[in-house]
């Protein structure tokens, strides 16, 4: 599971739009089913969340939610920290660094947008899955972004002439071929389903699709 410090981390939100394809719709059309499914005041995990760019627009849609900004990396959640502050919206985020079975609050919602292909499907996809479960309220919803297997035999040549005609450099294609290779995880939709099912979660169900990179909603049951 990588950390993204120091330059990686500065150069996070620049690199990221290159490197997914949809990554603004995804974020738009993630934002647009929060704002139809919660209330006032309600309080949002964001698994992963970097940089803060997503909480940061959350809070622009609508500023009575919280938040809680899950990270590993430290370089990262101090970009984030920096962002709140600039923005004024510090007193309506909680920072937590470190591991989600640390946290004690119960949320309306959860995001884990392009995080779980990282992780081996040797268990710590499930564990990463449950704890968030662990966190949710009953029926609630986690939102759950992720690079997928390929669902044809040239869909990753799609996405590497996509990413380039995105600005990717034929160095950053090839780092990316390599990445997928041997620093991705990637589930089909089947070992996806199963792996929520044993999590305590319904049947996904698919918002986004750019690709390989497929957007879920699925319910706490």
């Amino acid at each position: 599971m990588p950390t993204f410090t120091d330059e990686e981390a500065k150069e996070y939100d620049s690199r990221i739009t290159r490197l997914v394809p949809g990554y603004e719709l995804l974020h738009t059309t993630t934002a647009a089913q929060l704002k139809a499914t919660l209330p006032d005041n309600a309080h949002i995990l964001v698994v992963g969340s970097g940089t803060g760019k997503d909480i940061a627009e959350l809070a622009a849609l609508n500023p009575t939610w919280q938040f809680t900004a899950q990270d590993i990396s430290t370089d990262m959640l101090n970009i984030g920290q920096k962002r709140f502050a600039d923005l004024g919206i510090s007193d309506c985020v909680t920072i937590h660094v470190g591991d989600i079975t640390q946290l004690t609050t119960t949320f309306d919602a959860a995001l884990c947008l392009l995080v779980l292909h990282f992780l081996a499907d040797n268990g710590d996809k499930k564990s990463l899955l449950r704890a968030v479960a662990k966190q949710l309220k009953s029926s609630a919803h986690l939102y759950l972004a992720d690079l997928m297997r390929p669902e044809t035999s040239f869909e990753r040549d799609a996405q590497f002439t996509l990413c380039q005609q995105l600005g990717l450099t034929d160095i950053g294609v090839e780092r990316m071929k390599h990445n997928f290779e041997h620093e991705f995880y990637p589930l089909d939709r089947l070992r996806l389903s199963e792996l929520l099912d044993n999590a305590g979660y319904s049947t996904p169900k698919l918002y986004f699709k750019a690709l390989s990179f497929s957007g879920y909603v699925i319910q706490k049951r």
